[in-house]
This record gives C-alpha cells, sequence and structure tokens, in this order.
C-alpha cells in the first residue's frame, strides 16, 4: 500500500483526461502492430540452413594468451567458397590474427556505413543435445555454437551482401563488413580497426553490431509476444583496485579507527554496493525505451510510460526493486570481486567494478565513491583497462531508418531502444561513429537466449532466413545524408 499512495497522490494531482491524452498521443507515434509476414519457401530456408551450418562446422574457440588459426583459416577458407561474388569484389584488411574489415565501394565514397558480427566463440562445455558443432539441423532448427553468438547475423550478412552484388545491385555509400576473432575476450582485433579508420580519416554514418535482438519482452505486462530490442549504449566500465592498510586509519576517522584491515574494507565493500552512494536518474535512453513500449503495455504501465514527467520520481525508486539489472540502468553499480585480507599481515585487497551509465553523473560518482574510501582509510587505483563510451546519438536519421526497417520486415513485433548491460565489439568505434547501434535481426526464444554462452545453443531456421531478408532490406532502401 505504501508505494501506492505516492501513485494515487500524484494522479490525483492531474486530471485523467489530460494524462490519457499522452497516452494517446504517444501510440499515434508508434507503429500498430500487424501479422508477421513469410518471405521464403521451405526449400529456401532449408538452403540457408546447409550454407549456415558449414560455417557453425569451424571450431573458432577464442583462447585467452594465444591464437591457432587452424579453424579460423577454415572459417576464413568457407567464406570464400559460400561467398564467392563478395570475396572477388571486396577490399580485405587483417588486423592482429585475424579481425576481418571487407569494403565494397558505393556510389557516394564519401558516406561509410558497416554491418559486425564477430566470428569467435566461446567453449562447448556441458551436455549438449547435439554436437555443439556439427551445425546439425532437427525439429527446425540449427544447433550448435555460434547460431545466436554471432555466426546466423554473419552469416546473413554476408548471404545479403553476396546476393545484392550477383544482381548487380549498386550501393549507395560504401559498406564495410567486420568481425572479430576474439571480441569473446575482449580482444584487440576491432580496437586495431578503429585506430586504422582514425588515422586514415574513415568515419562512418551507422555502425550496427550485436547486442539487441527480438526477445521476449523486457517488461511484465505487455500485449506482444516479444520486442525488437535495439541497444544504443553500452554501459561503462571502471576498476579500482583498493587496499587496506594497517596503521592507515586516522584517529579522526571515527568510522575506521577502531576497525582491522578485512573489517575496514567490509564496511567499505558494503557502503559503495547498495547503491545509495550514487545518482539515479531516468536516463534519455531508458526514457526512450518507456515510451516506445508504451502503446504496447497495458494499463497502468502506458500511463506511467506515457507521462513521465509526472512518475519519473516513483519510476526511479521502483526500478531497483524489481531486479538488480533494472536498478543497473539508472545509474552506476558497484561489485567487488578478487577480495583478498589477512589481519597477520595487515593487509586487505579488493578489485571494485564499477558501471557507469553517464558520463556528467559518474564524475559526481566517482566523487561519493573516493569519499567513501577516505572515510575507511582504503588506497584507490584506477585500473588502465577502465573505460566509458558516449551513447549513439538517437537523433540521428540513421536510428529512425533502422526501426523503420525492424517494422518492415517485423511488423508483428513493437521496437524499442535500450541500454546494453554487456559488452560489444561496436563500444570501441564511438570516436568513428555518432550512431552506433547494436541489433541482430534474430528471433530467440527463452531458452535460445539462455543458450548464449551455454549448452544447447540453437536458432529456428525461418529466423536464420529472415535474418538474410532484413539485411537485403537494410541494404537496399539505405539512403546517404
Amino acid at each position: 500500500m505504501k508505494k501506492i499512495k505516492p501513485l494515487l497522490a500524484a494522479f490525483g494531482a492531474v486530471s485523467a483526461g489530460a494524462l490519457y491524452s499522452n497516452v494517446l498521443k504517444n501510440s499515434a507515434k508508434r507503429p500498430k502492430l500487424s501479422e508477421s509476414k513469410s518471405y521464403f519457401t521451405d526449400e529456401e530456408i532449408n538452403e540457408y540452413a546447409l550454407r549456415l551450418q558449414k560455417m557453425i562446422q569451424c571450431k573458432t574457440v577464442s583462447v585467452e594468451g594465444s591464437f591457432d588459426d587452424t579453424e579460423f583459416k577454415k572459417l576464413r577458407d568457407t567464406v570464400s567458397e559460400l561467398f564467392p561474388e563478395f570475396s572477388a569484389k571486396s577490399e580485405k584488411l587483417i588486423f592482429g590474427d585475424d579481425c576481418w574489415i571487407y569494403k565494397i565501394a558505393g556510389a557516394d565514397s564519401s558516406h561509410n556505413i558497416m554491418l559486425m558480427s564477430h566470428h569467435d566463440v566461446v567453449p562447448a562445455d556441458g551436455e549438449w543435445e547435439h554436437e555443439p558443432f556439427s551445425g546439425e539441423i532437427a525439429d527446425g532448427k540449427i544447433w550448435g555454437r555460434g547460431t545466436v553468438d554471432t555466426k546466423t547475423p554473419l552469416f546473413a550478412e554476408l548471404s545479403a551482401v553476396e546476393e545484392l552484388l550477383k544482381e548487380g545491385f549498386e550501393f549507395p555509400c560504401n559498406v564495410y563488413l567486420g568481425s572479430s576473432h576474439n571480441e569473446e575476450l575482449g580482444g584487440d582485433g576491432i580496437p586495431k580497426a578503429n585506430e586504422y579508420f582514425k588515422e586514415n580519416g574513415i568515419n562512418f554514418d551507422v555502425i550496427l553490431d550485436e547486442g539487441g535482438a527480438i526477445i521476449e519482452p523486457p517488461l511484465g505486462g505487455m500485449k506482444c509476444e516479444k520486442c525488437a530490442m535495439i541497444a544504443v549504449h553500452e554501459k561503462g566500465r571502471y576498476y579500482f583496485n583498493c587496499t587496506a592498510k594497517a596503521g592507515n586509519a586516522h584517529a579522526s576517522l571515527t568510522s575506521a579507527a577502531n576497525l582491522n584491515v578485512v573489517e575496514r574494507m567490509t564496511a567499505f565493500i558494503n557502503e559503495t554496493t547498495k547503491g545509495n552512494i550514487f545518482i539515479r536518474e531516468i536516463n534519455p535512453q531508458i526514457e526512450a525505451m518507456f515510451e516506445h513500449l508504451a502503446p504496447y503495455s497495458s494499463m497502468p504501465m502506458n500511463l506511467l510510460f506515457s507521462n513521465l514527467w509526472l512518475f519519473r520520481p516513483i519510476l526511479k525508486k521502483v526500478m531497483p526493486k524489481i531486479n538488480a539489472q533494472a536498478g543497473g540502468l539508472i545509474g552506476t553499480t558497484c561489485s567487488f570481486g578478487k577480495i583478498e585480507g589477512d589481519t597477520s599481515k595487515k593487509i586487505c585487497t579488493a578489485r571494485a567494478f564499477l558501471r557507469p551509465v553517464n558520463s556528467a553523473d559518474f564524475k559526481k560518482d566517482i566523487e561519493s565513491f573516493k569519499k567513501a574510501a577516505e572515510k575507511y582509510d582504503i588506497e584507490l587505483e584506477l585500473d588502465k583497462e577502465s573505460e566509458y563510451h558516449e551513447p549513439a546519438d538517437m537523433s540521428k536519421p540513421q536510428f529512425e531508418y533502422l526501426k523503420k526497417c525492424v517494422s518492415e520486415i517485423f511488423p508483428q513485433y513493437p521496437v524499442t531502444p535500450f541500454i546494453l548491460p554487456a559488452g560489444t565489439d561496436a563500444r570501441t568505434l564511438t570516436d568513428v561513429c555518432e550512431c552506433v547501434l547494436r541489433f541482430a535481426p534474430i528471433r530467440l526464444s527463452k531458452q535460445q537466449l539462455d543458450s548464449v554462452h551455454s549448452e544447447n545453443e540453437n536458432i529456428d531456421l525461418d529466423a536464420v532466413a529472415d535474418c538474410v531478408k532484413f539485411y537485403k532490406h537494410f541494404l537496399t532502401n539505405y539512403r546517404c545524408n
């Protein structure tokens, strides 16, 4: 009842008619959902699956600290075999051990776009119903490591370009295709390509990588089976090495003076992981997500999402209570690992992992973090691996174009932006593109989404074909701005 009272009070302060008017206005801006479309015959769908199968059978597992080219060369040879027109007509650069950057010259050489999907995969541990690198076709699905993450999107991108080249299509601008060999390791492939782009003054109108997909709705009470989720931002990554030493606690610091090193570190961790010291805000990306989902939500959520000017304070309080992931979308989160303490050695160390959403807020959050460290006499050292990349500019026409393409190919699903908690190769490319978007046009069940980095990874056969259709539609209708 306590949670309901503020809502009722806010609602009572404004006329119901005014609030509902905003619901109608927001709904009018969003596409009406319609029936799904069929684009391919069963024979065509099976043909795509058989071709993808050959790529799945390449065991391109990335391994920390080493690189065995055997299976990666097998994949390169497979790509040459499956996509001869693309291989013959594209300019290819290699960065690091096996990061591919292909370029197809377009009519307007002053504009560039890039499609991305990495070709390395994680190990196939655990118990599998089908051999993980067989690409077995069964039960209307193709099974194997990489079917979701991310050889299906890579296959679809290559297929789309191959088919358009065979049709004699002239691309309106330069089209790049990027695929790294060590994305799963947070490797150096795409970062090296990024340095090449910067050195050569190559900028992109839009970059489209993995990160979002067509999945079950992110919120309860939705009137749709799935949502097309486009990630427009990734949370930053900041690492601090934290150290508590005996004899450092000053007498004036009453919070630390009577605590040993382990107790001080424990108190510091407890204070910083609760999240109360960090700013909480409904950032533009989350506001856009709510507004996009509002027309497809049931009452009262459509009312709340369409009137954020009124209900924003309530949502800020409620989101962290829904679950940790939801709470992490409205501000910096902090977690700790590698905690080692020994009172006999009079030292305790820990590694803090901070995930900021907004760079301006994070500057203030860092000050709060440092004050908490000072309170418990914790020494902080910022790790060089720390990074933050700016979100996509949602005012760019390329963002609206992507949403339009998704709605046209998948009219049965609402389209919405969101913030990606995980990481992609594309995050390192914000220096050369103001509109880095993360969306793989693959339709996934909960089991298929959960199979990423787990057992029994698979994708529906018709979802593979629809993925090809999407990229072909995206490339065919793109216009330089």
